[in-house]
């Protein structure tokens, strides 16, 4: 007799796939970081939003570079990157590695943790330190 087929659990009927979206946010957005998961998951998205998985820097247990490395994985990895808010110095290195990697960027802005609007490169906002690389998104 096989085990497995006499076990039944809500998680076996829901296995539609769905992309996987990595969430590029600038650390002015941690604050924001379930809003903007919930945001990708209402819009059919599975998300991989790098302040959930390491916190902040996983409050510095590790060296940066570390939780830098794995963010740049799940950027490799990921079907697509949503970049919520001001791109700013590590959000456009992000950028970069997944226009390198072919991947589709989308851009939101954040007005409010409810209201979250699509935009475009040309309008999304720079912080002050890359306002001038906007030619690299």
């Amino acid at each position: 007799m096989n085990v497995m087929s006499e076990f039944t659990h809500p998680a076996l009927d829901v296995q539609k796939d769905k992309p996987l979206v990595y969430t590029a946010m600038s650390k002015h957005l941690f604050y924001f970081r379930m809003f903007i998961s919930v945001f990708v998951l209402e819009n059919g998205g599975v998300p991989l939003n790098p302040f959930m998985v390491f916190d902040y820097f996983l409050l510095d247990a590790v060296d940066r570079d570390v939780v830098r490395e794995g963010n740049n994985n799940l950027v490799k990895r990921c079907d697509e990157v949503w970049v919520f808010g001001a791109v700013s110095n590590g959000v456009l290195a992000e950028i970069q590695i997944a226009n390198e990697q072919g991947k589709p960027v989308k851009y939101f802005a954040v007005e409010k943790p409810h209201n979250i609007l699509e935009t475009t490169k040309e309008k999304v906002e720079m912080e002050d330190e890359v306002a001038d690389m906007r030619h690299l998104l």
